[in-house]
């Protein structure tokens, strides 16, 4: 399969495409999001006091609150800033070249937000097989959505901006075929989701659901040409499993709704992720017809 937009894409990594230059970026923007994590950790020391620090770090571990799943959710924008900050200091390159064209990500990306949100809302009147339970007053809710849909706005622009902006533009730079460059990013992009608490099966189609998820965004940045279709999914597809309704102990803290059930309930929760794998293939689907239709 060519993707002609996809040349346009990587056309700016094909300066720099050498694999001891790609590794050590990967190891630089590790570094960075580590010491982002540890200056949030220090932050929340600050604004808390020693006394009052380790209670927030353990409500973080926990993420059952409003602030707490905020802050959780913001360590990933780490990821992002040390993208920014890595592609031109050993690339050479501008940071803007890791979303594409600006004007059409933008479009892509409403787009592709608009039909996961209009899909993911029609899935919803299948039923499911538990009753979910309240999460978040409404009130309370709505007053947390504009800062929460800001910071999950950064965290899923973080991960497009290294698995599908960085990683697949500097290993197409440097390999001709997608079974490297659309695969080990989803590969990679799966195994970042890996829990080894919720039990060896659940834990592994964790990983096969997010690495699929990650192929499709492959998919639809080859086919754009930027990464705002992709960021578009990614960012309607968070918005559902944390804003409205997420699993119960798992990043519940801003849901308006929960699940009776958790990763470790392998009998209930393996329907319901495969219910969700197949609503992903579904929505792909949908973006990327919508997309041919509208294009630029």
């Amino acid at each position: 399969m060519r993707y002609k937009a996809h040349d346009t894409f990587i056309a700016p990594a094909h300066a720099r495409p050498q694999i001891w230059r790609l590794v050590l970026g990967i190891l630089l923007i590790c570094a960075v999001a580590v010491l982002w994590i540890i200056a949030l950790f220090a932050l929340v020391y600050l604004m808390a006091g020693v006394e009052g620090g380790p209670d927030w770090i353990a409500r973080m571990s926990r993420a059952d609150t409003p602030t707490s799943a905020l802050l959780v959710i913001a360590t990933l924008w780490g990821l992002g800033v040390g993208t920014l900050l890595v592609t031109p200091l050993l690339h050479k390159r501008s940071a803007w070249t890791l979303f594409g064209p600006l004007r059409p990500m933008r479009r892509q990306f409403l787009l592709a937000a608009l039909v996961a949100a209009v899909l993911m809302a029609a899935s919803a009147l299948i039923p499911y097989s538990f009753q979910a339970r309240p999460g978040l007053d409404h009130g309370l809710w709505l007053s947390f959505l504009p800062l929460s849909l800001v910071i999950i706005l950064g965290q899923t622009g973080a991960e497009e901006l290294f698995f599908r902006g960085y990683l697949q533009q500097q290993l197409a730079a440097r390999f001709n075929t997608p079974l490297v460059w659309m695969l080990l990013p989803a590969l990679l992009f799966g195994m970042a989701h890996y829990d080894p608490s919720s039990g060896s099966l659940v834990s592994w189609l964790i990983v096969s659901a997010t690495g699929l998820f990650g192929l499709l965004a492959a998919d639809l940045t080859a086919r754009t040409g930027s990464i705002g279709a992709a960021w578009g999914f990614h960012f309607a597809n968070n918005i559902a499993a944390i804003l409205v309704l997420s699993m119960g102990g798992t990043l519940s803290g801003l849901a308006l709704y929960t699940a009776p059930i958790g990763l470790t309930d392998a009998s209930t929760f393996i329907p319901l992720l495969l219910r969700d794998m197949a609503t992903t293939v579904v929505i792909w689907a949908a973006i990327r017809w919508t997309l041919t239709r509208h294009r630029s």
